[in-house]
């Protein structure tokens, strides 16, 4: 009899998503409309810290609209974090403007601030002035803010701040989100709380949100017929969904703490084993540590490498992913500028993402540290 999979990011519930997802059948809302969208919205902004969020199908929806507001065209020039999951990159494509990559620095993994202004120069140089930065928050860690809006402001470009892994992260309790124009979350089933699939766009900007409702209803003008006057989408979130969002909510800071204590778990493991490296917080930060990452370095752990690990895992039917392939490597974009050091490269060759699920049981622990004892020989 094969053994249960231990998933890396499985979602959780808690006990109030049930109860309303029952309110939402009983009252018949089940459309992208009702209370529990606007609800979900209040939460959220109140939450990150913001004066608005608007509820969407996807954190790549949102960044999309967040490009639409900003009003990026053919051939605009959108700068972009390499090292993330393709979703925080396409929606430039679906602009038909022109990515340009940034490589990630070693202490949080996140877009290089010296390598970003050296990509904001020669972009300049060629009579490029970039109209957006997309930075990313990975894996729950966030990434040099104060840096970042300080080139935001010095070269009048607007940030627009992909949280998707990292709700509940913050510098100097500030929340991740709440730093750039616009925040990006997502609730896709893997996250640290999810809707089954979903995001969100945050704000300090009400008309801009308030553009962005419009646009992920079809920009159905205000008029007793179906007029449209622009392009829109059906990008709205429904309010089944939005009900799963508030009841998951409730539970974050509980989610956090489990993550975190997941990281801890794997920290207390592996930490000692030599050529194993684990991404430690900065000074002023905090990371929900949404997946625990590491660094296998096969010169020093005696060739073991992160496939090693990972297929010994697999055949345990136990779940571990390598770290993103970085964009400027993806067939997709191998004509996109990219500047840097190639840290990422780096990053993708070495890194490995553990279960880090926060419904982890203790069972399925002791499967994971017997496995990873029996692999680096504990």
């Amino acid at each position: 009899m094969s053994k249960d999979k231990i998933w890396l990011s499985s979602p959780h519930m808690g006990s109030e998503e049930f109860k309303n997802v029952q309110e939402a059948f009983a009252t018949n809302w089940i459309s992208p409309a009702g209370p529990f969208i606007t609800l979900f919205e209040e939460k959220l902004a109140a939450y990150c810290g913001t004066k608005a969020a608007a509820v969407v199908q996807s954190g790549t929806a949102a960044i999309h609209l967040a490009l639409r507001i900003l009003n990026i065209q053919q051939d605009d020039v959108v700068l972009c974090q390499s090292f993330t999951f393709v979703g925080s990159s396409n929606p430039i494509l679906y602009q038909k403007a022109s990515p340009v990559f940034i490589d990630s620095e070693k202490e949080t993994w996140n877009i290089c601030p010296l390598a970003l202004e050296e990509a904001i120069l020669a972009c300049r140089e060629k009579g490029q002035q970039p109209k957006a930065i997309i930075v990313v928050h990975l894996y729950g860690m966030p990434a040099k803010m104060p840096e970042i809006m300080a080139l935001s402001h010095k070269y009048n470009i607007p940030v627009i701040e992909d949280a998707a892994e990292a709700l509940g992260s913050t510098i100097n309790g500030k929340a991740c989100g709440s730093f750039g124009d616009f925040g990006i979350l997502s609730f896709n089933g893997n996250k640290i709380i999810t809707t089954s699939g979903g995001g969100a766009l945050v704000s300090n900007n009400d008309k801009a949100l308030a553009q962005a409702r419009f646009l992920a209803t079809q920009a159905k003008d205000n008029a007793p017929h179906y007029q449209h006057s622009e392009m829109g989408y059906n990008y709205r979130m429904s309010n089944i969904s939005a009900a799963i969002g508030v009841g998951q909510l409730t539970v974050l800071a509980e989610r956090v703490a489990a993550r975190r204590a997941n990281y801890r778990f794997y920290q207390t493991l592996l930490g000692e084993v030599k050529g194993v490296h684990f991404l430690p917080e900065p000074k002023e930060y905090f990371s929900n540590r949404w997946l625990s990452c590491l660094l296998i370095d096969p010169s020093l752990t005696g060739g073991i490498t992160r496939e090693d690990v990972r297929l010994a895992m697999e055949k345990e039917n136990i779940e571990c992913r390598p770290l993103w392939k970085p964009m400027h490597l993806q067939p997709l974009f191998q004509d996109a500028p990219y500047f840097g050091n190639h840290y990422s490269e780096e990053l993708f060759d070495l890194g490995l993402c553990l279960p880090s699920g926060s419904n982890l049981t203790d069972d399925q622990q002791q499967r994971i540290t017997n496995q990873l004892k029996n692999v680096f020989s504990l």
